[in-house]
């Protein structure tokens, strides 16, 4: 098993996330960190731990073609995908995770994410929505029930077979958002399993603002323009508004009602930066970089554009 990690300034956190890494009771073979030019001592701190270094420009980075590159370094049949902001939250985390892949009818399998501890209550509402408790494996037969939502997957932490990994053509490059989904998809279509190993936990959340809610949601919009064959499944407003009727619900249950108007208001930002990221190109390019949360990427996305090429998926 390799574990890769991409980094950014990730600092002394990622000496904790490396020990914990190593400190598993399924340790993994090698820990491969692929670090965006960071000037923070992470490359150093890296080493230290032990972990194989790999470095790229931070100009050069890619959501999908970084990761790619990475695991064409990695030496393991089964290839972990993490955060840098992402700790296991007990030692048998890669165990559990990497144990529905002994179905070779499945192609990748991904960690359920607990909040930190400092949450907010919206943010750890949304963690519970998205990451039940109950383990699950999805399949193309669920398409008609769940729709987009049997692609989901979270390289916050997954694991992949790197045999269907290969076959399937990796991670699409360049891509703004969603890498994970995408592949995910492939494999639904290709009539491989995706499971979520709800007993496999990591800590990791964010708290963001309402500016970043909307460009992250561009960017999603922006990913799925150009893979109608993803959007298809969709009914991104149903998936969203369901969440948000039941964290509303949860909220009157628990008389939280003073985080309704927030809710409404992230929910807004949300559904704005998705609708305008699907209408991209209607939009001037210097808009759209402003708009990105990915501004690098963003770059050499829209000199696929302006070539009049599209951006995969």
């Amino acid at each position: 098993m390799s574990v890769i990690i991409p980094t950014l300034q990730a600092g002394e956190e990622l000496r904790r996330l490396i020990e914990k890494l190593q400190n598993q009771t399924l340790a993994p073979r090698e820990i491969l960190v692929i670090d965006s030019t960071s000037t923070d001592g992470t490359p150093e701190i890296a080493l230290g731990c032990g972990a194989r270094v790999i470095g790229i420009d931070r100009k050069d980075f890619d959501h999908g073609g970084t990761r790619n590159l990475a695991a064409s370094y990695a030496v393991g049949e089964v290839l972990v995908f993490m955060t840098q902001d992402a700790v296991p939250a007990h030692p048998e985390m890669l165990e559990r995770l990497v144990a529905p892949l002994e179905d070779e009818r499945i192609a990748c399998a991904y960690a359920r994410q607990e909040p930190r501890p400092d949450a907010g209550v919206l943010e750890r509402l949304t963690r519970a929505y998205l990451y039940p408790e109950q383990p699950d494996v999805k399949w193309k037969s669920d398409l008609p029930r769940h729709g987009i939502r049997t692609f989901f997957c979270s390289n916050v932490c997954a694991a992949y077979r790197r045999d269907v990994f290969e076959q399937l053509g990796r991670f699409p490059s360049p891509v703004l958002f969603n890498e994970d989904l995408f592949f995910a998809a492939r494999s639904i279509m290709a009539d491989y399993g995706v499971a979520y190993a709800a007993d496999a936990c990591v800590v990791h959340s964010h708290e963001y603002t309402l500016g970043q809610q909307f460009r992250r949601y561009f960017d999603n919009g922006v990913s799925m323009c150009g893979n109608d064959w993803v959007y298809a499944h969709s009914g991104v407003g149903k998936s969203g508004s369901g969440m948000v009727l039941a964290i509303t619900r949860e909220l009157i249950r628990s008389r939280q009602m003073r985080y309704i108007p927030r809710l409404l208001m992230e929910s807004a930002a949300k559904f704005i930066g998705y609708q305008l990221g699907k209408r991209h190109r209607l939009l001037p390019g210097a808009l759209c970089r402003r708009f990105s949360m990915h501004r690098g990427i963003w770059d050499r996305y829209y000199q696929t554009r302006s070539a009049g090429e599209t951006l995969q998926g």
